[in-house]
C-alpha cells in the first residue's frame, strides 16, 4: 500500500506543517478538502505545507488489518486493548500507516500538526497548541478542547503533542454542516496556515 504525501514547499519556508486526513477510514471528508484545495491552490506560501489527503485506505474506521491507526503509536500510555473498534494492535508501531508517520515526523521538524476527523464539532488541541486552536477556531467556529472526553492510549496526539512537543491539533467536524460550506472554510483555513500563520 502507498500512502500519498504532497508538499506545498518553497525553498524559503518560515514553518512546516503536516496536514492528515481520513485516519479513520469511515471519516472521508478529510480527504475531499485537502484534494479540493491542492486542485486549486498555487503552491508557493511563506509557509511549507504537507498533505496526507488519505492516511487510512479502508473504509472504516480500522485499517485493513483490524486496528484504530489512532491507538496505534509508540506512546508511553499504549496498552494492549481488546479486539474492538478501538483495537490498537498487537504492538505499538506494527501498522504501516503508523510507521510511515512515525519516520516521516523523525525526518522532519513540524512547526503544527493538524488531523481532520468527526463527529464532534470541535477542536481538540496536544501539546503547546492553544494559539493554534484559537486561530483554527476563527474559521471554524467550534469549541476548544484539551480532552476529548475518553481514554486514547497509543493515540496520534499524545505521540505527537504530549511526548514529542508539535503543536497538535484534530479537528472534529460537524457531520451536519453542509460539505461544500465546510470546504469553502477549510479552504480558507488552508490558505491562512500556508500563508500567514
Amino acid at each position: 500500500m502507498k500512502i500519498s504525501l504532497i508538499k506545498q514547499e518553497n525553498s524559503n519556508y518560515d514553518k512546516k506543517l503536516l496536514i492528515i486526513g481520513v485516519f479513520h477510514g469511515d471519516e472521508p471528508q478529510g480527504e475531499y478538502f485537502i484534494n479540493s484545495y491542492l486542485n486549486k491552490s498555487k503552491i508557493n506560501g511563506k509557509n511549507s505545507l504537507f498533505f496526507i489527503p488519505r492516511l487510512n485506505k479502508n473504509n472504516e474506521r480500522k485499517n485493513l488489518n483490524g486496528v484504530d491507526l489512532n491507538r496505534n503509536f509508540p506512546t508511553k500510555n499504549w496498552k494492549k486493548s481488546e479486539n474492538n473498534d478501538y483495537y490498537g494492535g498487537t504492538k505499538p508501531n506494527s501498522e504501516e500507516e503508523t510507521k510511515f508517520l512515525v519516520d516521516l515526523i523523525e525526518k522532519n521538524k513540524f512547526d503544527g500538526i493538524i488531523t481532520i476527523h468527526s463527529p464532534y464539532k470541535t477542536i481538540n488541541y496536544d501539546g503547546d497548541a492553544l494559539d493554534l486552536a484559537q486561530k483554527i477556531k476563527k474559521f471554524l467556529g467550534y469549541k476548544i478542547t484539551d480532552d476529548i472526553g475518553y481514554p486514547t492510549p497509543g493515540s496520534f496526539g499524545t505521540y505527537c503533542g504530549v511526548e514529542r512537543n508539535i503543536p497538535t491539533i484534530t479537528i472534529e467536524i460537524d457531520e451536519e454542516e453542509n460539505i461544500e460550506k465546510l470546504n469553502e472554510k477549510f479552504s480558507l483555513l488552508f490558505d491562512y496556515l500556508k500563508n500567514e500563520f
